[in-house]
């Protein structure tokens, strides 16, 4: 489907687009909500551990400006019980429409949002943590890969965590970590998602409530120099990793032997190690502070609006689709239903069984290049040389219907094999076209960069 398609992401959030900003804490506050909003995204306040009088203040701030639909991002494991029930009680009277939750699973939190009538959505770093989350009543899930900025739930890459998730639940999933251009967010549809959390992304820009010190920081980082670190832990439960950017703080091999004051925010301490990165509120030695950035930092080259960076991605990714979409097709929730239109006994090429049945595995080679491809320097969600498969990938999927199996090991070689013993068989159709185009684009970068023995080979 097209990345502007309406789907079960923008359904169950009431936005237009399947683009959602990453409740941030301490980051995402109401004028970075507006701004995600108005370009037809879904936003969430990012209110972790903040008291009950900042949630209102943030909420009526929307309402004042005409905007009723967004949600607000908590996390029971790492607030007190105390403050976690003036969270819950203030969300709920405020009829909050949507609650992000994260980390330990906490069923009664989630019963008790339901039961209030706010859509839930939890953020998982495995399947089993989705299907769990999903049983509990979360009605969208968020599939967390190890790139992503901030507190990173689990160890496993986006491209492989997100097929896994997406074939484990029934409601739809979004995608997390690392994601910073147009052809990462088709990859993620690709794979098997409904919609992206775009989290570093849209921290560097012009609404974010990141300390400008932050921000300056993301435009000159590439993504290597980003780390998983225990360093920051303060305020969080043990065991909670974060991707952060290296710094004096992340060389240590120890944390300091006593709580230091190292900055201050309205009269709060912030102490050396704790998980408070910096905001435009407080002052301090920013450069000892957690410097959160997911992997995908190195494409970001400015601070700018962040409507029109949420814009430019949609519109990239879009645009990526368009170049690979046999476009003269008609489309629909069953496009495979068509091809009878173009082939069959009459024809002498195949009917829309025996191509849909011959489609699975070619879609299945391509997931297995976009999932197998090995890991860069630079630690990006989707490695630049798989990213070229995610357009066809998406296309394919989107022409045929064709869902692809659990992928064997990718093989670019095997995949041109496939795809030339099937082309022979179709009728002239534009999908035919395109996996012409498709089997002569891998067929070039075969010979012109023979693949070793390995997984792409």
């Amino acid at each position: 489907m097209a990345i502007t398609a309406a789907n079960g992401v923008t359904e169950t959030l009431g936005s237009d687009l399947p683009v959602v900003l990453a409740g941030m804490g301490g980051v995402a506050r109401s004028e970075l909500v507006a701004a995600v909003t108005d370009a037809g995204g879904f936003g969430f306040l990012g209110m972790v551990r903040e008291p009950p009088t900042l949630i209102l203040r943030e909420v009526e701030a929307l309402r004042r400006r005409g905007y009723g639909n967004f949600g607000v991002n908590i996390i029971p494991a790492s607030t007190a019980p105390e403050l976690l029930e003036s969270q819950l009680a203030t969300i709920i009277d405020l009829h909050v429409p949507a609650v992000t939750l994260f980390w330990d699973l906490d069923t009664r939190v989630v019963g008790r949002l339901r039961d209030a009538g706010i859509t839930v959505v939890y953020q998982v770093g495995s399947a089993d943590e989705a299907i769990a989350a999903e049983r509990a009543g979360a009605e969208l899930i968020i599939a967390q890969g190890v790139e992503a900025g901030g507190h990173v739930r689990g160890t496993t890459p986006l491209r492989v965590l997100l097929p896994e998730i997406a074939a484990s639940v029934r409601v739809p999933v979004l995608a997390a970590g690392g994601l910073a251009t147009g052809t990462d967010i088709v990859a993620a549809f690709a794979l098997g998602a409904e919609g992206v959390v775009l989290g570093t992304a849209l921290m560097a820009t012009e609404e974010a409530f990141a300390h400008d010190f932050h921000k300056a920081r993301l435009v000159a980082a590439r993504g290597a120099d980003t780390v998983l670190t225990g360093a920051f832990h303060i305020n969080w439960p043990p065991g909670a990793p974060v991707r952060v950017l290296k710094s004096a703080v992340t060389a240590r091999q120890a944390e300091a032997a006593a709580r230091t004051v190292i900055g201050e925010e309205e009269g709060r301490p912030i102490y050396l190690n704790s998980t408070d990165s910096p905001l435009r509120s407080m002052t301090g030695d920013f450069a000892a502070m957690a410097l959160y950035a997911g992997t995908g930092v190195g494409e970001i080259a400015a601070i700018e609006p962040a409507a029109a960076r949420l814009r430019r991605l949609v519109a990239e990714a879009e645009a990526q689709l368009a170049a690979v979409r046999p476009l003269a097709l008609p489309q629909s929730s069953s496009a495979v239903c068509y091809v009878d239109e173009f082939a069959g006994a009459y024809t002498g090429t195949l009917t829309a069984a025996e191509l849909a049945a011959e489609l699975a595995p070619v879609a299945a080679e391509l997931a297995a290049l976009l999932r197998d491809a090995p890991p860069t320097d630079d630690l990006r969600s989707f490695p630049p040389a798989a990213l070229r498969y995610a357009p066809w990938l998406l296309a394919l999927g989107e022409t045929t219907g064709a869902v692809p199996p659990r992928p064997e090991p990718a093989s670019a070689r095997r995949l041109v094999e496939r795809l030339g013993a099937l082309l022979p068989r179709m009728a002239e159709t534009p999908l035919r076209q395109m996996l012409l185009e498709l089997r002569l684009a891998l067929d070039r970068e075969l010979r012109a960069a023979p693949q070793p023995a390995g997984a792409l080979a």
